[in-house]
């Protein structure tokens, strides 16, 4: 793992499509919102609609809390910083290129800051990085699926099967 900040935790994931990366990371957000942590995103694209589609079909009790975050594309990654830091979870999801510039941003803000502890989960288009799953597996502690967050491992093995 190449993370040099020991309070930040990255978890990888991979979607096939917006709506699948919707419906991936819906039940770990309400998980989240019930334990009360306090989730951001920083969107290359926006995912609103297909977020309050998905939400408009369900019935749970923290949608609105659900649909405060914001899920609309970032357009200025300095101004929302603030509240990046005062979060303990940041949803990334872009291209490579954006997700890497996000995280440099977020790590070289909590550089020194060591009582805040931050996970950063890194949502990757696998359609576009297929062949760069291990490189990015090298580079995040733990992978977030449908069935919750899994050991690097334990996905290599369920892709491997």
């Amino acid at each position: 793992m190449v993370n040099i900040n020991k309070n930040i935790k990255k978890v990888c994931s991979f979607y096939v499509s917006d709506w699948h990366l919707i419906t991936m990371l819906l039940p770990h957000i309400n998980e989240k919102i019930n334990e009360e942590v306090k989730i951001t995103t920083i969107l290359e694209n926006d995912l609103r609609e297909y977020m309050e589609t998905l939400l408009g079909k369900l019935r749970l009790k923290n949608t609105d809390k659900i649909l405060n975050i914001d899920w609309n594309k970032t357009k200025d990654l300095q101004a929302k910083l603030e509240e990046i830091i005062n979060s303990d979870e940041v949803i990334v999801n872009g291209s490579m290129e954006f997700i890497n510039k996000s995280n440099k941003i977020i790590q070289k803000e909590l550089e020194g800051d060591e009582g805040k502890s931050i996970k950063i989960i890194n949502c990757y288009d696998f359609n576009n990085y297929k062949d760069k799953i291990k490189e990015i597996l090298d580079q995040h502690d733990t992978v977030l699926n449908t069935s919750g967050e899994k050991s690097k491992e334990e996905y290599l093995e369920r892709i491997a099967n």
